[in-house]
């Protein structure tokens, strides 16, 4: 509950992930991938949601800030017909129906606490060959739930039947050890 508050108040003024940039990760993908469904989890105040129907996907963007997804909705007004906002939390998207082509994470799955939800959501949402393009930092304490990415979640992540297509590893602005993963559905 203070990890949320932290989120909304934050908001109040610019908070540092949002940088307003799409990052190249994101580009390169759209560049050698055919349009199709995409769901933005976490997207903020919708950076990332306008670039992909900019480029003739349909999307839909969740993030569970109210304000972000105003913020979102003004952003994206002019390409209105593409874009699907909600305020909703990722571990539980009622009323949102896939199938999605592309699932883009740009720092939600490494802080949520419940990752085994997130993932039951994902997988009822990405359809079989799709993507999801994840970015996240890597914990400092893998055994305190919701701070980071450890080497389990990674191993039960492809346990759930999702196949590593690439990884890039880096760091975040803070120095804390991240990565660019693509990772592809291969259940049904």
């Amino acid at each position: 509950m203070i990890r949320r508050f932290r989120f909304w108040w934050m908001y109040l003024r610019r908070p540092p992930w949002d940088s307003g940039t799409t990052p190249p990760e994101l580009h390169d993908f759209i560049a050698t991938h055919p349009a199709g469904h995409a769901i933005d989890l976490g997207c903020g105040t919708g950076t990332n949601v306008l670039t992909l129907a900019q480029h003739g996907w349909q999307v839909t963007g969740v993030d569970f800030v109210p304000k972000a997804i105003r913020a979102a909705k003004r952003k994206t007004q002019n390409v209105k017909n593409q874009v699907d906002l909600r305020v909703g939390n990722v571990t539980n998207l009622r009323g949102i129906e896939g199938p999605f082509d592309l699932a883009l994470d740009i720092g939600c799955f490494h802080g949520i606490e419940n990752k085994s939800a997130y993932l039951d959501e994902l997988d009822r949402l990405l359809v079989r060959g799709g993507h999801w393009l994840l970015y996240g930092f890597f914990s400092p304490n893998p055994h305190l739930a919701g701070t980071g990415l450890a080497a389990s979640t990674l191993d039960r992540i492809q346990a759930r039947g999702f196949s590593l297509l690439s990884r890039t590893d880096g760091f975040d602005r803070h120095e804390r050890p991240s990565a660019w993963f693509l990772f592809q559905k291969t259940t049904t």
